[in-house]
């Protein structure tokens, strides 16, 4: 069992009588692309976004959290203000339990309709009989599962279907934040195709026609960050910048192991601080190619229409 993956959601997953206790961890790899943080190029310190409010004319001043409240406009100008315990006072059966209500053909799903990819586990041995005779259900039904699910505070419809060895959940969206493609494309001209036109584009995709591989598919924007980051390392281009959470200054660390966790993602010790020799006067070495690894398929590959 993957216990060392970060779960994001804790319930359980209910199906008729049968209630099963899972947790959500996300499908996502949250270091795929390189990101960055703003960096004030006079003082060398993070650039922070303070919440705040002004008056015409007046300055800017920071508002506690304690006295931020939401508020939801009836009209322009005027909102009708909430309190966080009347918020939470809002009881949503969804918030603790994934209720699985309907079952589907996943081509029945329109593509438009997918959201976000999560994995659901099993939360202890206990649970994992029942989580293995729903998949195992699913898997020979053919079907995908429909429920309803509260993740920060939204309600979401959801779609559960086989993936591997476990479960898949997408968070999917509502009819009503979806457009009308009608409406969308109803100014879009009556033109007809030309017949010899039509059949040369339907022998290129023919062609070209094969199953869809995404390990075949790099991020070429990443990697160039990534190229042009260790470039930056190796000619000394890194600096200690101030934080918040550092009142003294950042930490002078080695670069190149930081870089080196950062792109592998990994969950190692954390650098030691550079010694004072390397601080006056870092070197450049320059960038050791590492060996591409093969990224994993997907656990499962979604039939849509």
């Amino acid at each position: 069992m993957a216990e060392s993956v970060r779960t994001f959601w804790k319930g359980h997953l209910r199906l008729a009588l049968v209630t099963i206790p899972v947790r959500l961890v996300s499908a996502e790899k949250t270091q795929a692309t390189p990101r960055f943080h703003q960096i004030d190029r006079k003082s060398k310190q993070r650039i922070r976004y303070i919440k705040s409010v002004a008056g015409k004319g007046e300055t800017p001043k920071a508002v506690a959290k304690e006295d931020i409240v939401m508020g939801y406009e009836v009209e322009p100008g005027n909102y009708v203000l909430m309190e966080p315990d009347e918020l939470d006072a809002v009881k949503l059966e969804t918030r603790h339990t994934i209720e699985l209500t309907q079952f589907v053909e996943m081509c029945e799903i329109d593509p438009l309709y997918f959201d976000r990819p999560y994995y659901i586990l099993p939360d202890g041995d206990v649970a994992e009989e029942g989580y293995v005779v729903i998949r195992d259900a699913l898997k020979a039904a053919k079907k995908a599962a429909i429920g309803q699910l509260t993740l920060r505070g939204k309600e979401n419809l959801v779609a559960l279907y086989p993936g591997g060895d476990g479960l898949v959940l997408d968070t999917l969206r509502y009819d009503e934040e979806v457009k009308d493609a009608d409406d969308v494309f109803r100014d879009l001209g009556k033109t007809k195709s030309r017949a010899d036109m039509l059949k040369m584009a339907e022998e290129l995709i023919k062609s070209r026609a094969a199953p869809f591989d995404p390990g075949q598919y790099k991020n070429h924007y990443a990697e160039a960050l990534r190229d042009l980051v260790k470039q930056k390392l190796a000619s000394g281009g890194s600096i200690p910048v101030e934080d918040d959470k550092e009142p003294g200054g950042g930490k002078v660390i080695d670069f190149m192991e930081a870089l080196k966790r950062s792109l592998k993602g990994s969950d190692a010790p954390a650098p030691k601080e550079a010694s004072t020799a390397s601080r006056a006067k870092p070197k450049a070495a320059p960038a050791k190619k590492t060996a591409a690894k093969s990224k994993p398929k997907p656990a499962a590959k979604r039939q849509r229409a």
